[in-house]
């Protein structure tokens, strides 16, 4: 071999220079101000909403361990009716009923506003007559009455099952009656005094109707009244 191609020289294709690598900083995590500020923006909104949200709910609850709110009770504790005839050729009834109402507030710390009583008598579903009662006050853990009475002629539409049922009732001598009350009531805490509510209650009961016309209040049983709110 000649010594010429021993002397260590490479007459080759030439040899690229080593590649260099590039780092690029934050790839892929590149954020839009726009996008970073209403993202940031959302996020500060949500935590507020949840904070008010939670301290809402500590109010709520220190309220009600204070109050220790109780539903108030109605009673119809009597009723008197004295005459309830129907006509059956114009569908008239001829009525005279009275009724005694207690309303219980059992609660300590809070009073009620009643600024409007309206109640309406019904039977068989049918209404007979209404009347609007005085507007009061009612105190801390007090007891008030209620004294509607329904007096005169109406005409309603009953059916062939409802005449039967009536003439039933009236060989029985005792009927099913209903009054409703509808009212407007604020509630008083201390200074504090809420919106008005509407609340709704409904009061189902038999009352006797005597001979001669006369009722026999002795025999009319106490009804606890229904409260909806």
């Amino acid at each position: 071999m000649p010594e010429s191609n021993l002397n260590g020289a490479y007459y080759g294709p030439s040899i690229p220079p080593p590649a260099k690598s590039y780092h690029r900083h934050g790839r892929g995590s590149s954020c839009n101000p726009c996008s970073c500020l209403f993202g940031c923006l959302c996020n500060c909104f949500f935590k507020i909403i949840f904070t008010l949200l939670i301290i809402l709910g500590v109010i709520a609850l220190v309220l009600w361990l204070v109050l220790r709110p109780n539903k108030v009770k109605f009673y119809v504790t009597d009723a008197t009716l004295t005459q309830f005839d129907l006509s059956t050729t114009n569908n008239t009834i001829f009525y005279d009923l009275a009724l005694n109402m207690t309303i219980r507030n059992p609660n300590k710390r809070i009073g009620i506003y009643y600024d409007s009583i309206e109640a309406r008598a019904l039977y068989q579903g049918e209404r007979f007559d209404s009347t609007n009662l005085e507007p009061f006050y009612q105190g801390h853990k007090n007891t008030s009455s209620l004294r509607p009475v329904f007096k005169g002629q109406s005409l309603v539409l009953l059916g062939d099952r409802e005449k039967s049922n009536y003439n039933n009732e009236k060989n029985l001598g005792v009927y099913e009656m209903e009054v409703k009350l509808y009212m407007r009531i604020r509630l008083k805490v201390g200074w504090i005094k809420t919106h008005k509510i509407k609340p709704k209650i409904e009061c189902d009961f038999k009352v006797p109707l005597g001979s001669n016309g006369r009722s026999s209040s002795a025999n009319f049983e106490e009804t606890r009244c229904h409260l909806d709110w």
